[in-house]
């Protein structure tokens, strides 16, 4: 396979998974873009508005958007100086937890379809290509 059948051939497979991102799992409460803000703020602690943007690769608009929603829902709120961070509500980690779990017993399925070893693997091999992009995006950040 060539490098420009590779990069498609990877592409594909990348767009399955990102189609997946928006699925609606039954039973869920939050909506997608909720989610992920959540999953961020669960996970890795409060941010500020620019962090989060830059963490989920969107604009700084469609952040604010999507944090006044979530602020409108009590998911998340605002607290701190300058820079204002943004923290999830007791409502908005049991909410993500909620949905967490959903999203979970699918990927587990899925990932005990390939077996230990082969499950393993794709979660390391992810780890790496996930900190190789980091990398690229910064290269070409630094560059322009």
């Amino acid at each position: 396979m060539d490098d420009e059948a590779r990069m498609r051939a990877l592409g594909s497979e990348v767009m399955r998974l990102a189609r997946r991102r928006a699925t609606s799992y039954p039973g869920s409460v939050l909506e997608d873009s909720a989610f992920r803000i959540l999953l961020l703020l669960v996970e890795e602690g409060p941010k500020s508005l620019r962090e989060l943007a830059e963490e989920l690769q969107i604009e700084q608009s469609t952040i604010s958007r999507q944090v006044a929603a979530a602020l409108g829902h009590g998911l998340v709120e605002r607290y701190g100086g300058a820079p204002r961070l943004v923290r999830p509500t007791d409502a908005g980690r049991e909410a993500y937890l909620h949905d967490g779990r959903l999203r979970g017993e699918v990927w587990s399925r899925a990932v005990a379809e390939l077996g230990t070893e082969r499950g393993e693997a794709l979660i390391a091999a992810l780890h790496d290509f996930n900190d190789a992009l980091d990398r690229a995006h910064a290269a070409v950040r630094a560059s322009r």
